[in-house]
């Protein structure tokens, strides 16, 4: 018995020509969308500002061949590192990502769409100061942000209604196609030639989520991203090449990817590519934890002064019960030894725990000398979470996108405290002008981490005056974050 397959090359998969239509056609971002791409600029920049404060991530930057500087190469904020576009962005991507506190996207697919950065700054940087050595005119500002814009509502639409969790399939995938996408349009590579590079990451390999999940979470979590923002870079300079692409790289049956990764089922869409994604995305503004724990570290901020009202102290309870969402659970409700940083900050009993302890949530928190406090685990175990379905509904809700949970605290003595809700982090589209002021305060404390006064106040005049930061030479931008 043989197998047939017909040799007729089909047209390219409808999808892959949406998102290459929409990278290529697509109408202005709204004044919202840019405005929030601005803000979100500026808050994933100063994640990887803070991020170089850690050996872990530090000792993964640089070229490959220690001491390799590339004439008119991108610069990688906040070093002296002078790099070619593909390793530029890998290193941009490592910093943005390793703290777990960047934007969010959350729906059936969760992910961190200004991971996308990476790709596109660096790739920017360069094109900029190519042209510039050529005498010619460098890209502004304002592209990048519209590229950023682009490159969420890409990742994000594919989330809406797409489980790649459920399969086994990191969320990075969607970093890669959308960095491919946007990244192969600023090459300025024809509509076959951008079909062709979607086509090329959609057939790439995937990474697992095994790195995110016990037994075996581990640091790859932090640099997964960054190694698929670079991808993405690659895969579009492969494509300038004139190499071919893959038609039905989808649907094709047998070897497309809806039959050998996603249980032969293709993707649902809940709405056309526009500026959907960046008007509501989500900033972690007050901790660097998981956001599905986002509500529930500001509730047990809250519970934190209540005990100290009362008198009391951590030593004195008896139980806490986070009533919350199913996807909460289903990611980060751990039990058992928590090995590493990157164990912890997806633990949601480890994440309330420290601040009902300390009245605070860090990076540094997750580090192994305040781990080792057993009181942490004494609360873990204290700790059950309980799914609540309206919870979960108003998650997955497009009209709200909450990300509730409620923290009840039950003390020794058999006081009940009442409990704490909070449904919108303070991140969330519907708490914008309370959280803009603290998302720009943020970004100040991240410059303060690497420059001096004066390099710091040349980078907050042109970030936070939104005409000049368009009208800005990319490389010039770039330049101001030179250590």
């Amino acid at each position: 018995m043989s197998n047939h397959f017909s040799t007729h090359r089909p047209p390219f998969d409808a999808v892959i020509q949406d998102i290459v239509d929409y990278v290529m056609k697509a109408e202005p971002p709204t004044p919202l969308a840019h405005e929030t791409a601005r803000l979100c600029l500026l808050d994933t920049l100063g994640c990887g500002l803070e991020a170089l404060e850690y050996p872990a991530c530090t000792k993964l930057l640089g070229p490959v061949v220690p001491g390799t500087v590339v004439p008119h190469g991108a610069k990688v904020p906040g070093t002296s590192y002078q790099l070619d576009p593909v390793q530029a962005a890998f290193n941009l991507g490592v910093m943005i990502r390793w703290l777990d506190f960047n934007d969010t996207w959350l729906a059936a697919e969760w992910g961190h769409p200004s991971d996308n950065l990476g790709g596109i700054l660096a790739t920017a940087d360069w094109l900029s100061r190519t042209a510039v050595a050529a005498g010619k005119s460098p890209l502004t500002m304002r592209s990048v942000l519209t590229a950023m814009v682009r490159a969420h509502e890409i990742q994000g639409c594919l989330a809406l209604e797409n489980s790649f969790n459920r399969v086994g399939l990191d969320h990075v995938i969607l970093v890669k196609v959308a960095t491919t996408a946007v990244v192969a349009h600023m090459l300025g590579l024809s509509r076959e030639e951008i079909m062709n590079a979607v086509s090329l990451a959609w057939v790439d390999g995937q990474s697992l989520r095994t790195y995110r999940h016990a037994p075996n979470t581990g640091s790859r979590k932090s640099w997964a991203a960054g190694d698929a923002t670079a991808r993405g870079v690659r895969l579009a300079l492969i494509a300038r090449t004139g190499e071919m692409g893959y038609p039905s790289a989808l649907t094709a049956k047998t070897w497309g990817f809806y039959d050998v990764s996603f249980k032969g089922k293709p993707f649902q869409f809940q709405r056309p590519y526009g500026s959907y994604v960046m008007e509501n995305v989500l900033f972690k503004i007050s901790f660097p934890a998981e956001f599905h724990s986002q509500t529930a570290v500001e509730a047990a901020m809250s519970l934190h002064g209540e005990l100290a009202r009362r008198g009391k102290s951590t030593a004195d309870i008896a139980r806490i019960s986070i009533r919350t969402h199913e996807a909460c659970i289903r990611i980060i409700d751990k039990k058992g030894p928590l090995a590493n940083p990157a164990d912890r900050d997806h633990c949601i009993q480890y994440m309330v725990a420290v601040p009902l302890l300390f009245g605070r949530l860090t990076a540094a928190d997750y580090e192994d000398r305040v781990a080792s406090d057993p009181r942490i685990d004494e609360l873990r175990e204290k700790t059950v979470c309980v799914e609540d379905p309206a919870f979960t509904r108003d998650y997955h809700d497009p009209e709200k996108r909450s990300i509730a949970n409620g923290l009840t605290v039950t003390l020794k003595d058999g006081t009940t405290l009442p409990e704490v809700v909070v449904e919108y982090p303070v991140g969330h589209k519907r708490r914008r002008t309370e959280g803009i002021p603290l998302l720009e305060a943020k970004f100040r404390r991240n410059l303060e981490r690497r420059f001096a006064e004066k390099q710091r106040d040349r980078i907050l005049a042109l970030s936070l005056d939104a005409h000049r930061l368009d009208e800005t030479p990319v490389h010039e931008y770039v330049d101001a974050f030179v250590a």
